[in-house]
This record gives C-alpha cells, sequence and structure tokens, in this order.
C-alpha cells in the first residue's frame, strides 16, 4: 500500500494527481523496478484502475503488460494480473447499464485494442501457451481473454489460432479440465472459435468434441441439465451446421444413438422450466440440422434411416402425442418430426401408423390435421403441422392415395373423422387461412401424381338438403367465382393449378363447365388494385395450363378457340404481363428459398415451396404456346409424335443391345472361365502322364534287378539252403496263400477299373462327336483326339503291366508247389539241392513280386481314379463350350439385323430434324447428344463385332 500511496500521492498537503498521470508513473515502475515484489503491486494496482480509465491504461500500459506475460513465466500472480488487466480494457462489459451512444463508444474501443493486440500474431501464440499452466489465477484470464478477443475480431484470431501449431489442441484440453469454471469458460471460448470456420470446425471435431461433449451433457443431467448443457448443445450445432464432413463424422461415429436419451421426458410433463424448454428447443434444432433439406440427399437419407433404427423417432411421436408439452417444444417437435421422415419411405410408413392415446385412438395425421383447421390454434404451430403434412407427401405415392381415398365416396365411414373429411371442411370454412392450408395439403396429395388428380374427379359433396351433390372440382370454381377473401382465393387458384397441370382428363372437367373460362378471362383482363394482381397472375396460369394440356376433346374449347379467346378479350402481350405476375411478387421468392414455410404473419401466406416450382417450369412453356399459330402447332405436334414414336422405338432397340451386350460379357466371361478350366485341366494330365511314366521307368527297373537276383541265386551253391526247417516251408506256404488272396483282389479291381475306363473312353467318343457336328472348333476336337489315344495307350501298358505280373504270380505258384512237393524227406540228395536252389530263388522272387504287386496295385488304382476323372470333366467342359459358342453366333447375327434397323431410323430421325430446320423450328441440343451417343454406341457395337 506505501507503494500505492506514494505512486498517487495521498499526501495530506498538495493537489491530487490526474487518472493519466497515476497511470503513467505507474507503468514506469512496471518497466524500470528490478524488485518482482515491486512490478507485482504496480501491475496490481493498473488493474484496479482499468475498468474506470480504460481509454489511458489501454493506450499505455498495454505494451509494458504484454511485456510482462513475456518475461514474468515464472511468477503466477503477476501473470494473472496482467491478463485480468488486460482483459477489462479488451472485453466489452454489457452487463452495465448504458446508453446507446455510450455502448457504441466501448464497443469501438474494445475493437481498436483488440485490433493493437493482434498486430503481432505472437501475442495470441503467447496467450496460448499460458493456458498450459495449470494454476488457475493463469489459465482462467487467459480463457477469458481469448474469448474477448475472439469476440471483438473473430475473422483475424480465428486464423491465427488455425495456424498456431497444436493450438486448437490446447484449446481442447479446457474441456478436460476438474474445475468447472474454466471448463464452462472454455465452452464459451469454443463457441467464439468455431462460429463460421468450416477448417476450425473440422479439427475441433476431429479432436474427439463430440464424445467429450455428449459426456459433459449426459452429467450434467441432459435436458434437465443446466445453463452448462446449453452451452454444450451451442457448441454442437456449431459444429455440425452447413458442415457436411463433420454430420458425416457424426453419423459414423454412432452418436446419434446417444441423443434418442435426450426426449426421454417422462409421463410427468407437468414441471417445464425455462431452461429445459430451451435445452430441449436446442436439441430439436440438432436431430434437424442432420437431416435438413438442404443436406446432400443421400446424407440425409442415411440419418433418417439411423434415426428410425436406433428409436429416435419413435421417440419424438411420443413427445408429439404428449400432454402438456409447451407450445414451442411441441411446434419444434412437429417440425423436427416433419424433416426426419420427409422423403424417407420407411419413416412416413411408420408416421403413419402412430396413433394418438384417445379413446378410440385416432392416427396421429388426423389429430395433427385437426389441429391445422382449427382457427383457435397458434399460428406457428398451425405452419408446423402443414409442414409435417407436406414432408409425409413427399415423394410418398402410398400416403398421396391413402389421403385421397379418405374422400372417395366408398371409403367414407360415418363414424370416424378422416384426414379426407378434415380438408374439405378447412378448404370451406370460413377461416381464410384454414382455407389456404387445407388447399395447399390437398394440392400436395396430388403433386407429381396423375393417378390420384383422376381418382380426385370422382369426390362429390353434398351441398345442401334437396339439392344434388356437385363435384370437388365443381365447388372449388363455384367459391372461386363468390369473390372471397385473397388468400382464400389464391389457395384454391393453386389447388386448381396443380391438379389440373399434366392431366388432360382433369383440364376437360375444368372446361366442362361453361362458367369457368369467361370468369377466368374477366379477372384477368380487369384492371383491379395491387392486392388483385397476385389473383390475375394465377388465373392466367390456370387458363394457360387449360390450353398447354387441352387434348381438344370439347369443340368450344380447344386449344385455338382458347387462344383466339385470349388475343380478342385480353390480348397476348396483357396476358403474359399478368402470367409474370406471380414472379414479381415479394413473397414469391421468400416461399422459393426453403420447403417449411415460415412466415411473419398469416396475411403473409400466399405461396407455397412446390408450387413456386410448378410457375417456374410451366411459366416459359405457356407463353410459347400462347403465341404459337395453330399451323405451327398441328406441325410441331406432328413431329413431336413422330420423334416420340422413332425415340421410342430407338430406346426399345437401345434396351435390347444392352441386354444382349450383358448377355455377350457373361458368355465371354463364362467362355473364358472354362478355357481356364480346360488348361488346368491339360497341365494336370500333363502330370499324371509323367507320374506314369516315373512309375513305368520304376517297374523296368525292378525287372532288371529281379532277373540279375535269379541269375546270382541260380548259380550260387545250393547247399546254403540245406538247413530250412519245416517252419520256414509253413511260413513260405502261408505266403504264398497270402499273395493268392492279394492276386484274387486285384484282379477284381483290375476288372472294375477296365470297366470304368471302357465307359468312359465310351462317354467321351459321344461327346467328341457331338462336339464335332455342333461347332467348328477344330483345334478343340484335336486336342480331345490326342486325350483319346492318350487313353488308349495308357489302358494298353495297364493290360500289359496286368499280363506281367500274372505271369509273376503264376510263376509264384508253381515254384511254391515244387517246394510244397519235395518236402516229405524221401528225395535223393541230387534233387534235394536242385529243390533247395529253385526254393530259394523262387522265395525271392515271391518276395519281390509281393511288395511290386503291392505298390504298383496302389499306384495304378489311384492314377486310373485321376485319370477318369480329368476324362469326365474335360468331356463335359467340351459340351458346355460348343453350345456357348453357337449362342454367341446366333447373338451377333441378331446384333447385326439390329444394327441395320438402328441405321435406317436414324436415317429417318435426320431427315425429320432437317424438316424441323427447314420449318424454322430450333432442335435442341439434347437430341443432337441423342444422336451422337447412338452413333457412338453403333460404333462400339461394330468394334466389338471385329473382335
Amino acid at each position: 500500500m506505501n507503494v500505492i500511496r506514494g505512486v498517487i500521492g495521498w499526501q495530506a498537503a498538495g493537489p491530487q494527481p490526474s487518472g493519466a498521470e497515476t497511470i503513467q508513473k505507474l507503468c514506469d515502475r512496471v518497466a524500470s523496478s528490478t524488485l518482482l515484489e515491486d512490478r507485482r503491486d504496480a501491475v496490481r494496482a493498473l488493474k484496479s484502475l482499468s475498468k474506470k480509465y480504460r481509454m489511458e491504461v489501454g493506450t499505455q500500459a498495454m505494451d509494458h503488460l504484454i511485456n510482462v506475460l513475456q518475461t514474468d513465466r515464472s511468477d503466477s500472480e503477476i501473470l494473472g494480473y496482467a491478463l485480468d488487466t488486460l482483459y477489462n480494457i479488451i472485453c466489452n462489459d454489457e452487463e452495465e447499464e448504458q446508453d446507446e451512444n455510450a455502448q457504441k463508444q466501448a464497443d469501438d474501443l474494445g475493437a481498436q485494442f483488440t485490433e493493437t493486440f493482434i498486430q503481432d500474431p505472437e501475442h495470441v501464440t503467447l496467450l496460448l501457451t499460458l493456458l498450459e499452466e495449470f494454476d488457475f489465477h493463469v489459465r482462467w484470464p487467459a480463457v477469458k481473454l481469448l474469448t474477448a478477443l475472439l469476440k471483438n475480431q473473430g475473422v483475424q484470431v480465428q486464423g491465427i489460432i488455425l495456424v498456431s501449431p497444436m493450438g486448437v489442441s490446447r484449446l481442447m484440453d479446457l474441456l478436460a479440465d476438474s474445475r468447472e469454471v474454466i471448463r464452462n469458460d472454455g465452452l464459451l471460448l469454443l463457441q467464439q472459435l468455431t462460429k463460421s470456420n468450416a477448417a476450425i470446425q473440422k479439427i475441433v471435431a476431429f479432436e474427439n468434441a463430440f464424445e467429450r461433449l455428449l459426456d459433459i451433457i449426459t452429467e450434467e443431467g441432459s435436458s434437465d441439465g443446466g445453463i452448462v448443457v446449453e452451452d454444450c448443445l451451442l457448441l454442437l450445432l456449431n459444429l455440425l451446421k452447413n458442415n457436411s464432413s463433420n454430420q458425416n463424422f457424426f453419423k459414423e461415429g454412432s452418436y446419434i444413438q446417444r441423443m434418442k436419451p435426450w426426449f426421454e421426458v417422462g409421463d410427468d410433463n407437468s414441471g417445464w422450466s425455462a431452461q429445459k424448454v430451451t435445452n430441449l428447443h436446442l436439441m430439436l434444432q440438432l436431430v434437424r440440422v442432420m437431416v435438413s433439406p438442404v443436406n446432400s440427399p443421400g446424407a440425409t437419407a442415411s440419418c433418417q434411416k439411423s434415426m428410425y433404427q436406433c428409436g429416435l423417432l419413435q421417440q419424438l411421436c411420443t413427445i408429439l402425442m404428449a400432454t402438456g408439452v409447451p407450445a414451442d417444444i411441441l411446434t419444434e417437435t412437429i417440425n423436427t418430426v416433419s424433416e426426419v421422415i420427409r422423403g424417407s419411405q420407411v419413416n412416413q410408413d411408420y408416421f403413419a401408423s402412430v396413433n394418438a392415446p384417445s379413446n378410440p385412438p385416432r392416427p396421429a395425421i388426423v389429430v395433427l390435421l385437426m389441429s391445422m383447421v382449427n382457427e383457435r390454434q397458434p399460428f406457428v404451430l398451425r405452419c408446423a403441422v402443414l409442414y409435417c403434412f407436406q414432408c409425409f407427401l413427399y415423394k410418398n405415392q402410398k400416403g398421396q392415395s391413402e389421403i385421397v381415398a379418405t374422400l372417395l365416396p366408398s371409403t367414407i365411414d360415418a363414424n370416424s373423422i378422416s384426414a379426407g373429411q378434415l380438408l374439405c371442411g378447412g378448404l370451406f370454412s370460413a377461416d381464410s387461412l384454414s382455407n389456404w392450408c387445407a388447399a395447399v395439403a390437398l394440392a400436395h396429395a396430388l403433386q407429381d401424381n396423375l393417378t390420384q388428380k383422376e381418382q380426385l374427379l370422382r369426390v362429390q359433396l353434398a351441398t345442401s338438403l334437396g339439392k344434388p351433390p356437385v363435384s370437388l372440382l365443381q365447388q372449388c370454381t363455384n367459391i372461386l367465382s363468390q369473390g372471397s377473401k385473397v388468400q382464400t382465393r389464391v389457395g384454391l387458384l393453386m389447388l386448381l393449378c396443380t391438379w389440373i397441370n399434366n392431366c388432360p382428363i382433369a383440364v376437360t372437367h375444368f372446361l366442362h363447365n361453361q362458367e369457368n373460362v369467361p370468369f377466368l378471362t374477366a379477372q384477368i383482363s380487369e384492371n383491379l388494385g395491387e392486392d388483385e394482381r397476385l389473383v390475375q397472375g394465377l388465373c392466367a396460369l390456370l387458363l394457360g395450363i387449360c390450353i398447354y394440356y387441352n387434348d381438344n376433346s370439347l369443340e368450344n374449347y380447344t386449344k385455338e378457340k382458347l387462344k383466339q379467346l385470349i388475343e380478342k378479350r385480353i390480348g397476348k402481350e396483357n396476358f403474359v404481363e399478368k402470367l409474370g405476375f406471380i414472379t414479381k411478387h415479394e413473397l414469391y421468392s421468400r416461399a422459393a428459398q426453403k420447403p417449411q414455410p415460415v412466415f411473419p404473419s398469416p396475411e403473409q401466406m400466399l405461396f407455397d415451396h412446390e408450387f413456386t416450382k410448378l410457375v417456374k417450369e410451366l411459366e416459359g412453356m405457356i407463353t410459347k404456346a400462347v403465341h404459337k399459330s395453330s399451323e405451327d402447332e398441328k406441325k410441331e405436334e406432328e413431329v413431336k409424335k413422330t420423334l416420340e414414336q422413332h425415340d421410342n422405338i430407338v430406346t426399345q432397340y437401345k434396351e435390347l443391345i444392352r441386354e444382349q451386350d450383358s448377355q455377350i460379357q457373361q458368355l465371354k466371361e463364362q467362355v473364358s472361365s472354362m478355357s481356364s478350366q480346360n488348361e488346368q485341366m491339360q497341365t494336370t494330365l500333363t502330370q499324371q502322364l509323367a507320374q506314369i511314366q516315373q512309375h513305368k521307368d520304376q517297374y523296368n527297373i525292378l525287372k532288371l534287378k529281379l532277373g540279375k537276383e535269379n541269375q546270382s541265386n541260380s548259380q550260387g551253391d545250393g547247399s546254403q539252403f540245406n538247413g530250412l526247417q519245416t517252419e520256414e516251408l509253413t511260413q513260405l506256404r502261408e505266403e504264398v496263400e497270402e499273395l493268392r488272396k492279394q492276386h484274387s483282389l486285384l484282379q477284381t479291381q483290375l476288372s472294375e477299373k477296365d470297366t470304368l475306363i471302357n465307359t468312359l473312353r465310351s462317354e467321351t467318343m459321344q461327346a467328341v462327336e457331338g462336339s464335332a457336328e455342333g461347332s467348328d472348333n477344330t483345334e478343340l476336337l484335336k486336342e480331345l483326339e490326342a486325350l483319346r489315344s492318350q487313353v488308349q495307350s495308357q489302358s494298353a501298358e495297364i493290360n500289359q503291366m496286368k499280363a506281367e505280373r500274372q505271369e509273376l504270380l503264376r510263376r509264384a505258384e508253381a515254384g511254391s508247389s515244387d517246394a510244397v512237393s519235395g518236402s516229405d524227406g524221401s528225395l535223393d540228395a541230387a534233387k534235394m539241392a536242385e529243390l533247395d536252389s529253385r526254393l530259394a530263388a523262387q522265395t525271392a522272387e515271391t518276395q519281390r513280386l509281393k511288395e511290386e504287386a503291392k505298390s504298383s496295385s496302389e499306384t495304378r488304382v489311384d492314377l486310373e481314379q485321376q485319370l477318369a476323372s480329368a476324362t469326365s470333366t474335360v468331356a463335359i467342359l467340351q459340351t458346355e463350350k460348343s453350345k456357348l459358342q453357337t449362342e454367341v453366333q446366333e447373338s451377333k447375327k441378331e446384333q447385326d439385323d439390329l444394327l441395320m434397323l438402328l441405321a435406317d431410323q436414324d436415317q429417318k430421325i435426320h431427315s425429320l430434324k432437317q424438316r424441323l430446320k427447314d420449318l424454322g423450328e430450333t432442335v435442341d441440343d439434347e437430341d443432337d447428344l441423342d444422336a451422337r451417343d447412338q452413333t457412338d454406341d453403333d460404333e462400339e457395337e461394330d468394334d466389338e463385332d471385329e473382335d
């Protein structure tokens, strides 16, 4: 305090120094003091003066404070004072009550000091490094200061942080801080950081922001949480809105499933605090961001599918039908459900099955329509219901047919209220807003659906007792001619234009009433006020549709007579001018921006989004049709019909050629596959032949060895066998007997294999003969002939091996019988010696034959099985290949015929186009492109045929 008193000059005598002088002295002390305590006290004094003398502190002390942040990093207390001082001079305090001029000056002052601070990007980088300090008195003021900088100069500060290494990561670490104050202010900082900067939004999202934010929302109580939940939701909206990359990342990360518990509001809906309403409102907006119509159709459809699968749509429908829900939450829920089901057939079908918890249960659609046609309901709620009904019918022909069916006489149930009854009641009620909403809703039931337009012509209405019923179309024109409010007439005219558009039968019904055309011409030709111009333009549009889609079935109202009527009573130029009033209306462009009907007041609710598309499509067509003469129109119709016929023929041929191309491609693939299989079979067969040759070589070598052993044994001394005992002879007899049994078994197996080989040989011959008759593939026949000769040679070799083996076995049997006959001991010594010699030779030969027979039998059985399998497979493949080649030849012949027909058609089309050009008509580029496409297709077909 002594230092401050010395600086400020709190002496009893002398004048008091001014604020600027005091701040100057404090700045000098900060710059010149060598003691840390003196500098700290001076900075603390500047902090205390920074709010009252904001201008003086900002202009004189900013550089000194930044220098403190750079040099005194070791002292957290002086860092905290310096950061607080900078925050006070940069932040625009919005809590103090000030007049507009004072607040504007404060804002300008904050922007000025912010610009001075960020002139050197290193100052912002310095603040980012200070965020790494864990000390509360440093980290918290640094967070607040960065937030203030972003509020004042957001784009510049965002650019500095974006290029700063680890800048965004340091800010994301604030969400993990255990101190709630820093975490909550970190949320505010990230809100300012992610505003309108897609690059930073992507970085924040990939820094695991979704996971952290959803965890904080769950910890804080979801929709029942406080302001922290609101801040998290606002940050999520910043990250996802208009950012397709983050939306896809959010969906792929399965975060949509984690949104479902947010909407489990429970049965007791009496206690809705203001914060809960705000939180739930933001949660619904977050759902709408994921399924907004402005997103890409694929991304929206994927999110809609996920919301249905995880039960989020079901939960929203529960809130929709619940009681005690605040009006603004109910309205936003209806809008959210609308966009979740828009264009999704599965979601639309589910919504059609939802019933309200009433007795008896009523469909949710009926309950919502009751609110739409009830003039006592809030305006925004009625707009939301209309949007929901439009989204339910968007690209949903099944739903359109169900709505129109409730108006048909055969399906009307007098005991229940249907959607059709509610729409008719709203269409003819005294409330003009109900008339408009019902007309637009009914028009959406007919949008791009010719069948339902024709079905709606059957609807009959009972007007009063004693009078015959009138059609719905007639009743609409009757109300239109009675001169009701502008909003009612606009709604009915939009309904009629949508109804008869592209529906000649409906046009005929409309023109059949003799009063309709005079009424329209009278409305268009009159000079009415500004408010009636829109009605005149819509009447001109309706009359133009009657001309363009007229099938000339009514003699009094053909196309030519209607155009003559316009020329005489209205004038072509005046008609076109009145038609242009529609698109020039100020509310037209607003309705054309987005599908949701958003109007500041009921009186401005005049245009529907889908109707603006229809006007844009029809305006030029009608203008062109009105100015055309009858001869030109007839010629154009003839040429159009001829072109359509030729286009249909060409289209048919194109489809046929595409089908044949696909078939040829499939056949080529099959032929290629079979060729590869054939090559594999040939390789396998070659390997098997090599193995057979190897076994033959081994067999010959064994025969040579056996002959040498017999020769050496016969020349040897027979006295070495004199010691054979009776047990050895007995054992030899048993071995000979076992060899006989094996021989019998092998003979049986060989006969079976011979039978199988003969069968395969005959099948192969049949396959080869059939293939030769079916095609001229000589190379394949040669291969099959070679294969047959190989099989025959192999069979001969096997038969030769079998004969040699039988001879060897016979010799073995003869030798064994001789040995047995000489075992009685009565022979003389010479015979015994001879017998012993023969027994020794026969024993060796028998042992060798037994081993050789065993190995040869196993090898031969295996080879015969492999050969049989390969032969059968080759025969089957050859048969299939012959059939496929025949089909390919036939297909090529058909293609040649088709190409000749296409050439004739191209010549005819060319001549017709030349006639059009001679008549003065402009041929569209699309026709030329089609012709070039056709020529390219023909060239590709010719190339394929040459290949």
